[in-house]
């Protein structure tokens, strides 16, 4: 008895002594380690501060816990274009797309774009995929144009004809509609099918105060000198901005090496986003199936009749075939994908070892002579511009506003500055020269400029040398084709590994 009472004051003592510990830590937690004034306090002053946040995972997107990868091309280059030598890199956490972008997907977007800018048909006609994108010359694919974005039987298939610039007009409109849907979960809007023209949602709007929506119930303010306030980005509630993935990030994701992976040893380099150099399936149940939707030989689209090798004559559902070991579909094959980069052969040269990333463009809110956020425009956005030159030269870390041809042979970032023309001119010493007009300029004609985008991943009508996740080609941003769709990415915020 004497040791039953003894175990039994033990244990509350423990138990004492854990609560007190936890009680002290949260009690910390809550006091200013700087000032030691309390936050959330509003006899303290009232400086909110949200404790323990962890970024909510948005609609459609996977974690992709980031690392260490060798990025570039380890396999044969068949096409000799030497255009991604492999260099080890880190790629920080992200969120990607499960599925590529599907038809349903964007008609929702057109169908929001129609409903609330009745003003502005134009904004809708813009956003318009181009579905012309499926005729040929010397083929007849002409029912695709009216029936592959529209019908429902594609409802779940990945939509194309859309250019890279309409690709990122998606994502910011798919931010908003997400931001704008999580206030009204937490109670501060109600939902409002009547936004017009000027008046609709926008994340940035909202948070500069020029978005004042329906109103159900603002927080309660802890600040002494107000009631209540609206949510702001430091409450921990809305997401970063929807995106397309950088180059990087796509490699990787589609690789997904923490699927051979052993205590920081990868045990097996992959050609594909799958193991093994095969494009088969080798596992005991759909041995012989193909793992994408590519062009298996010359002419042959989709196999035999009565034994269709991957099921699909041209694309197919987004949630086809076995996804890779992130938990990602079609990272090979079905269609190509968008991503942010900007194109140049010799990226490999030019790189940050971290986040690698060629197409940096700082901007910011337009501002008025007080550093006002300036009245949004006729489509309820804020304006943004590029940041001038002028503005960021005295600043260390970057000395102009757009870096899409940084460290590419300019007369800015070369070692060679005194290089002139035959006829005694400054030259400009770009790789790729852009400002084309005299005569003895026309060798340096080319495509590559600061609007070539890259796209990956092979479709249905690439062989299977383009299902290699480090192949990389590239289109103008404002073009479009009947093989190439895209997939949304985001920031990771905080803890890179997510919930442990």
């Amino acid at each position: 008895m004497h040791k039953f009472r003894a175990v039994l004051i033990v244990m509350f003592a423990s138990f004492f002594l854990v609560s007190c510990s936890l009680f002290k830590k949260k009690n910390n937690e809550n006091v200013s380690s700087s000032t030691g004034w309390k936050y959330n306090d509003p006899k303290m002053g009232g400086f909110e501060v949200t404790l323990g946040a962890e970024q909510q995972t948005g609609p459609g997107l996977v974690l992709i816990e980031g690392g260490r990868f060798t990025m570039g091309q380890v396999a044969q280059d068949v096409l000799f274009d030497w255009n991604n030598k492999p260099r080890t890199v880190t790629v920080s956490s992200f969120y990607m797309d499960e599925t590529e972008v599907k038809n349903v997907d964007y008609r929702e977007y057109l169908f929001w774009l129609r409903r609330v800018y009745t003003d502005y048909p134009e904004v809708y006609r813009r956003a318009l995929p181009d579905t012309l994108v499926w005729r040929s010359p010397m083929g007849f694919n002409d029912p695709y144009v009216q029936y592959y974005f529209r019908h429902p039987s594609y409802n779940n298939y990945p939509v194309v004809g859309v250019s890279w610039i309409k690709a990122n007009d998606f994502c910011l409109w798919r931010t908003d509609r997400v931001n704008e849907r999580l206030l009204i979960e937490e109670g501060e809007l109600n939902p409002d099918p009547d936004q017009k023209n000027q008046n609709n949602f926008n994340t940035e709007s909202y948070l500069a105060g020029q978005y004042e929506g329906v109103v159900n119930q603002l927080r309660e303010s802890l600040n002494p000198n107000q009631t209540e306030r609206r949510t702001n980005f430091e409450d921990g509630l809305l997401l970063p901005s929807y995106r397309l993935p950088t180059e990087a990030e796509w490699e990787f994701a589609a690789y997904a090496l923490r699927g051979n992976t052993f205590e920081e040893r990868v045990y097996e380099r992959r050609i594909f986003p799958w193991d093994g150099h095969n494009v088969r399936n080798s596992s005991t149940k759909a041995r012989g199936e193909m793992m994408a939707n590519f062009v298996r030989g010359r002419g042959d689209m989709m196999g035999v009749a009565g034994s269709l090798n991957d099921n699909a004559s041209i694309t197919t559902d987004v949630k086809s075939y076995w996804p890779n070991d992130y938990g990602l579909y079609c990272m090979a094959g079905n269609v190509n994908e968008w991503v942010q980069d900007v194109y140049r052969p010799l990226t490999y040269e030019d790189f940050d070892e971290f986040n690698p990333f060629r197409g940096n463009v700082y901007t910011d809110l337009r501002r008025d002579a007080n550093g006002k956020v300036v009245t949004k425009g006729n489509l309820g956005k804020l304006y943004v511009d590029t940041v001038k030159d002028a503005d960021v030269a005295t600043r260390y870390n970057y000395q102009k506003g757009d870096y899409r041809n940084y460290r590419d042979g300019d007369q800015a970032s070369s070692v060679v500055s005194d290089w002139k023309t035959p006829d005694g001119k400054q030259g400009s010493l770009r790789m790729y020269a852009q400002e084309i007009g005299s005569a003895d300029q026309t060798d340096y004609t080319t495509l590559i400029n600061d609007n070539a985008r890259v796209f990956k991943g092979g479709s249905w009508k690439d062989r299977s040398y383009w299902l290699n996740p480090s192949t990389r080609r590239f289109l103008d941003q404002n073009e479009s084709r009947d093989d190439i769709g895209f997939r949304c990415a985001m920031i990771r915020i905080g803890s890179p590994a997510g919930f442990k």
